[in-house]
Order: C-alpha cells, then sequence, then structure tokens
C-alpha cells in the first residue's frame, strides 16, 4: 500500500512531498505542499468590533445562516475592492450562535496604505446593520517565526513544522547578516511577483530580525510593518546560505540596494512554506505609531450639534 493511501486509511494528514537538503529550494514548494498560499502582502488593520448577536450564527464564516465575519467581509470587500481571500480576515476570537460582543478583535490586509482611516471606519459602519458596529481601526504590526531543525537526522515531530538542514550551520553568521535587514529598506529584491499584487509598496520597516538558538532548533523572528508575497521565506533562504558559508553576510546589503529579484536568485531561491508561522499580530499602541507613512487610528467621527440661536422666553 502507497504510504499516500496508508494515510487516508487511517485518517491521517499525506506527509508532504522530499525537500531539497542541499540549499536549492524549489521555487513551487508553496504549490506542492497542502497549505493555503499566502494572501496579498501589504498593510494590516485591526478592528475592535461590537455586535448583538441574537440574529447570527457566531463570529465563524458561514453564509447561511449569516455570521458576524461573513458580513464583516461583505463590507470590506466592497469598500476596498479587495476579494475576500486576499483580505484574510481574523477575528482573535470566536463566538458562538447568539453570543453578544463589546471588544472582538480582529486584523485584515490590504495591498495599500490609507492616508485617514476616519474615512476607512465611516464607510464601514454605514454599510454595516445596525447590530454590528465597528468601534475602532488602526494599523497592526505582524511577527513571523521561521524554524530551521539544524542536525543530521530530523525529528519527526518537526517535520511538518520546520526546515531540515542537515549541513551544519552557522549561527554567529546569520545573526550577523540579519542585522542588514534591520531597518527601512526597499525590499524589491526579496519579494517574488504575485499576481495578487496590486501596486504593493515594496519600502518596509524591519524592527527586529533575530536568530535564536534553541539546541538542534534555529527559530528566526522577523518583526515589520508589513512583508510581500515570499518575502520572509526569500530573506530565511539568504540567511540559509550565508550559515552555510557559502557566502559571506555583507551580500545582504548589495542585494537590498539592487532591487532586483535576479540578483537575489543568483544565490538562493525561497525556503520552502512549512517552517514558517505567522505567530502574532501586535496591537501594543508605541508598535502601531511606529510604521511611517500610517494613518493614525481611528476611533469614529464626533458630531457636535451647533448652539441653538433662537431667543428663548
Amino acid at each position: 500500500m502507497s504510504s499516500l493511501r496508508m494515510c487516508r486509511a487511517v485518517g491521517l494528514p499525506p506527509p508532504p512531498p522530499p525537500l531539497h537538503l542541499n540549499g536549492n529550494f524549489s521555487s513551487s514548494a508553496s504549490d506542492s505542499v497542502g497549505m493555503a498560499k499566502p494572501s496579498v502582502a501589504g498593510h494590516k488593520w485591526r478592528l475592535v468590533i461590537a455586535y448583538d448577536g441574537t440574529r447570527y450564527a457566531g463570529w465563524q464564516y458561514q453564509q447561511s445562516p449569516p455570521t458576524i465575519q461573513c458580513i464583516m467581509e461583505k463590507a470590506l470587500t466592497q469598500i476596498t475592492k479587495v476579494e475576500r481571500e486576499d483580505l484574510h480576515l481574523v477575528g482573535a476570537g470566536r463566538t458562538d450562535a447568539g453570543v453578544h460582543a463589546w471588544g472582538q478583535v480582529a486584523h485584515f490586509v490590504t495591498p495599500f496604505n490609507y492616508d485617514s482611516l476616519d474615512t476607512l471606519h465611516a464607510a464601514l459602519n454605514g454599510l454595516l446593520p445596525s447590530d454590528i458596529r465597528v468601534r475602532e481601526i488602526s494599523p497592526a504590526v505582524p511577527i513571523y517565526h521561521y524554524k530551521i531543525y539544524n542536525d543530521t537526522v530530523m525529528d519527526p515531530f518537526q517535520r511538518y513544522y520546520a526546515y531540515h538542514s542537515a549541513y551544519k550551520l552557522n549561527p554567529a553568521v546569520m545573526k550577523e547578516a540579519a542585522k542588514y535587514f534591520i531597518g527601512r529598506h526597499d525590499f524589491s529584491a526579496f519579494a517574488n511577483a504575485s499576481r495578487n499584487d496590486r501596486a504593493p509598496n515594496p519600502v518596509k520597516n524591519i524592527f527586529s530580525f533575530d536568530v535564536i538558538e534553541k539546541g538542534a532548533l534555529l527559530q528566526i523572528e522577523v518583526e515589520g510593518t508589513g512583508f510581500m508575497y515570499r518575502q520572509v521565506r526569500n530573506m530565511v533562504a539568504l540567511l540559509i546560505q550565508i550559515g552555510r558559508e557559502a557566502i559571506p553576510p555583507g551580500i545582504v546589503p548589495m542585494i537590498l540596494a539592487s532591487r532586483d529579484r535576479k540578483e537575489l536568485a543568483k544565490y538562493s531561491l525561497s525556503a520552502p512554506p512549512h517552517g514558517l508561522c505567522l505567530v502574532a499580530v501586535n496591537y501594543i499602541e508605541q508598535h502601531m505609531q511606529l510604521p511611517s507613512g500610517c494613518p493614525p487610528k481611528s476611533l469614529g467621527r464626533s458630531r457636535t450639534v451647533s448652539r441653538c440661536k433662537l431667543p428663548c422666553y
């Protein structure tokens, strides 16, 4: 019995295809591994939502009976003109049918920035039914982790969640190279073209880029204002080649300056997708103010009533 048919017989997921262990990562790995493709990269926005859940079948998306996520996505799609699968609306938690919420937190993605969130805020609440209200909109900061299992024999419990590098890597030179990514740069050389990208901004601000040793596991942690299609996987792939001591750390600023994806392709291709994980989207106040060019958060437009000028008797 083949391994695929055996997995189906016992109810297990099929094994992923074999990975290249010589550092030549397959650029089609994301297509072959049974995982969802990344949505468009760009700007992430945090929502604080209040709703009366009486008429709804909870938060989680379904069209009939309607849910909060379904109604929110229809409104966001109409306003942003971004397809549902590219908005990637994610709730911080789920509520069941009939349950209400005052502070449900969610975030969505757009390939473009906003000059003002007040206009978006007003448009959303204008489209939403009266029992759903967006209380607040603000910028959000994503954090990604990429795991590399660096040992001769792969840990079977890490096989779906970490890339296996049998070749001994040098964490010291990887840490040195990672420092070059920190700051505000044009990352055109590290982004793959995607048919979903609509004039993405290649200039991103990386707050931190750490290489952490945990025994045989190397964990690469990246935090920034946003990431383009395959940007993190491309940066990790170059770090792995540097860790193999095939190229020096100083190659990073040279590739950044080129702004050319073909320049990166001379040294590495994309790292496989299964080692990458979106760990968190930070909603800390000081982080929301860091991204340059981001508008301030919107708490909704306030309206005032002019003082009556008629004489009182």
